[in-house]
């Protein structure tokens, strides 16, 4: 039985890009993908334009990341998002960054990023093998038993780049988390993560396709406010999305309550600025009144319309019940969550391998030598905006030249 130098299982970005800078000279290094071909996930990234990464300093990218960005510090400064640009730079896959800092691919396809992965490998003389999926793993004096149906190999090392259980069709069913669970590893509960929510009897829904710069919500779990955020809001069909929503839906549960300020300012201070604009404009109706905010004409008038107010109603004739009610719904607009999305719409997973098991100076395992993890496995879930990609990119190339190092070779 040939024995390789590592092994790694997932030809994802992780997978693939730490295979990239394992190989090379006489080393030997073989991807396991249970896919047909490696990848599948990667092409779907960003609408399948793949947003690889975003702009900034490793110090301001760390807060991207929120509990994981302790762990993630060395791999960031170790392969960061300057250094993952010019690797594809490079390598003639030009790149364009958005006014937002995201970064594509010129094409803005997806593609094109996976092609130059597989070309490196090619080059490198790099194994994979795709259809093989892996059943079962093992530890013993010789190195990492790895068994499929049909086969079983061997490596030094192994690199697990499996991926977490979001876009579960694309072969990402956390077939990883067995494997380390084997190895004496924790799983910290896995949920799905920047993912929409879907909201109960959601009153707002024909307004569907509105967005909102900047909005400050607030999360409310049994009548108690747990959570504040801010970000860009979407109005859907079903309820809420956009990046303010996506990159805190990991702490929404079925049943909380969302209040959404409109207005983007203090409530209080709102508050004081319509009643004193109501009491001077008693002849106009409250209608144009409103429309004389920063708020879409559409919102406008659907707020008037649950809150119960003719149009032709004036400020005159506008009673308190129902000026408090009108601030209410402009400045603490109540949703009731049915759901966040599940798996199969989450763009990445919250939860995987607990960081307190992983050296964060080298990827690898404190419970098992020779034994390492990258990407999405690992209980890191970044913004969206590119953040997950580099860490994908990041943690494979540090596990891979970890190897290296504990085998005393130079990087290449």
């Amino acid at each position: 039985m040939k024995k390789y130098d590592a092994i790694v299982i997932g030809g994802g970005p992780a997978g693939l890009f730490a295979a990239i800078n394992l190989s090379g000279g006489s080393r030997s290094v073989l991807i396991l993908e249970k896919n047909q071909k490696p990848g599948k996930k990667l092409l779907l990234t960003g609408g399948g334009q793949c947003n690889l990464t975003h702009t900034g300093d490793v110090s301001e990218l760390l807060k991207h990341y929120g509990d994981g960005a302790k762990f993630l510090k060395t791999a960031l400064f170790s392969f960061s998002n300057t250094d993952l640009m010019h690797f594809f730079n490079k390598r003639k896959l030009k790149l364009i960054t958005e006014e937002d800092g995201k970064v594509f691919p010129a094409s803005k396809k997806a593609e094109d990023v996976l092609n130059v992965l597989l070309r490196e490998c090619d080059k490198n003389g790099v194994e994979i093998e795709c259809g093989t999926p892996v059943k079962h793993v093992e530890k013993s004096d010789d190195g990492f038993y790895i068994f499929t149906d049909i086969k079983k190999y061997l490596g030094k090392n192994l690199i697990i780049a499996t991926g977490g259980m979001s876009y579960p069709k694309t072969g990402s069913t956390g077939d990883g988390y067995a494997f380390a669970k084997y190895f004496g590893h924790t799983i910290n509960q896995v949920r799905p993560a920047l993912t929409p929510l879907y909201v109960k009897d959601f009153v707002l829904k024909d307004l569907a396709g509105i967005s909102f710069e900047d909005l400050c919500l607030s999360l409310w779990r049994d009548g108690k406010k747990v959570r504040e955020f801010s970000g860009d809001v979407l109005i859907t069909h079903r309820g809420i999305s956009g990046p303010g929503v996506l990159n805190n839906s990991k702490y929404v549960d079925a049943g909380d309550v969302i209040k959404i300020n409109f207005m983007n300012t203090n409530p209080e201070r709102f508050r004081a600025d319509f009643v004193e604009t109501v009491a001077k404009n008693g002849g106009l109706t409250v209608k144009s009144i409103l429309r004389k905010y920063p708020i879409p004409r559409r919102l406008a008038d659907k707020i008037l319309q649950l809150a119960g107010i003719p149009d032709e109603m004036t400020c005159a004739n506008l009673k308190k019940e129902y000026r408090k009610r009108l601030v209410e719904m402009l400045t603490e607009f109540p949703i009731e969550v049915e759901k966040p999305g599940d798996f199969n719409v989450a763009m990445i997973t919250k939860g995987g391998i607990s960081l307190r098991e992983v050296k964060p100076t080298s990827m690898e395992s404190r419970l098992v030598k020779g034994l390492y993890f990258a990407g999405e496995i690992l209980d890191i879930d970044g913004d969206t905006g590119g953040y997950n990609l580099q860490a994908a990119f990041s943690t494979g190339y540090l596990a891979a030249r970890s190897i290296l190092q504990n085998t005393h070779e130079i990087m290449l």
